[in-house]
């Protein structure tokens, strides 16, 4: 009969974690994606940062992207639903980046968020023994500023800021937003339709309030402005033809 073996804990109190490059053909695990909206969240908030010129090419704006360190001798690779990273090495020849080590590669991860689904993701697990939780490995082995926990059937956004050695809640302001001063901007929920969804998604604003759009907001706006100066212009020409004016023979 074989025994089936524990997974191996974690020797000492004080963890030895160092940053080690993962080897290219490690093959990582592919781990289907347990909530459809997700992936169109996560789209979503790359989206209109890219249509406001935030990004830029020494980021590293990813979804379900494995951040790795090792802990103890043991590889752990924990793969968030969204991750900021404000600056990155570049990567040398035609290699796609497959995995993230900080300190090793880069900046720590400023932001890391997880989106709630039906299963039970380990969001909020601190459990220390290997393989460790999601809020452990962001608090404890990365140490990533600010974790975001976002449910989206209800709207709830939960924001947590790296105290010490401990996440603690951070509070919104009035309108339900909270800022990043890591990003310049605020985060927070918003309620609409974006492609074929209907709920609760997470928005993007700037320091003076304003909404960073959507790619069809952004078209929208821009037709609205189109229309509103052919209005001015309609109303003007119809002046000067009440003038006896012609404003066809106006250069």
């Amino acid at each position: 009969m074989t025994v089936a073996q524990s997974p191996p804990a974690f020797r000492t109190t004080t963890l030895k974690i160092t940053w080690e490059k993962l080897p290219y053909d490690y093959k990582l695990e592919e781990e289907p994606v347990d909530n459809l909206a997700q992936p169109l969240i996560a789209g979503a908030l790359r989206e209109s940062l890219e249509l406001s010129g935030f990004i830029q090419p020494e980021m590293l704006i990813a979804t379900n992207f494995g951040l790795c360190a090792t802990v103890d001798e043991q590889l752990i690779i924990k793969a968030p639903d969204w991750v900021y990273i404000p600056a990155v090495q570049p990567l040398i020849g035609s290699k796609t980046r497959r995995s993230y080590t900080q300190n090793l590669e880069g900046e720590v991860p400023q932001i890391v968020m997880e989106f709630l689904s039906d299963n039970d993701g380990g969001e909020y697990s601190i459990k220390r023994s290997y393989p460790p939780g999601k809020w452990f490995f962001y608090e404890q082995i990365l140490q990533v500023p600010i974790y975001a926990i976002f449910e989206p059937e209800g709207g709830l956004l939960e924001v947590y800021r790296l105290k010490g050695q401990r996440y603690e809640l951070e509070l919104p302001n009035e309108n339900g937003w909270h800022w990043l001063p890591e990003m310049g901007l605020f985060l927070g929920t918003w309620q609409g339709q974006k492609t074929d969804r209907t709920g609760y998604w997470l928005r993007w604003w700037d320091e003076a309030g304003n909404l960073l759009p959507w790619a069809i907001e952004k078209v929208a706006q821009e037709h609205q402005r189109a229309e509103q100066e052919h209005q001015r212009a309609e109303r003007l020409a119809e002046y000067l033809r009440s003038q006896g004016i012609n404003p066809d023979q106006l250069i």
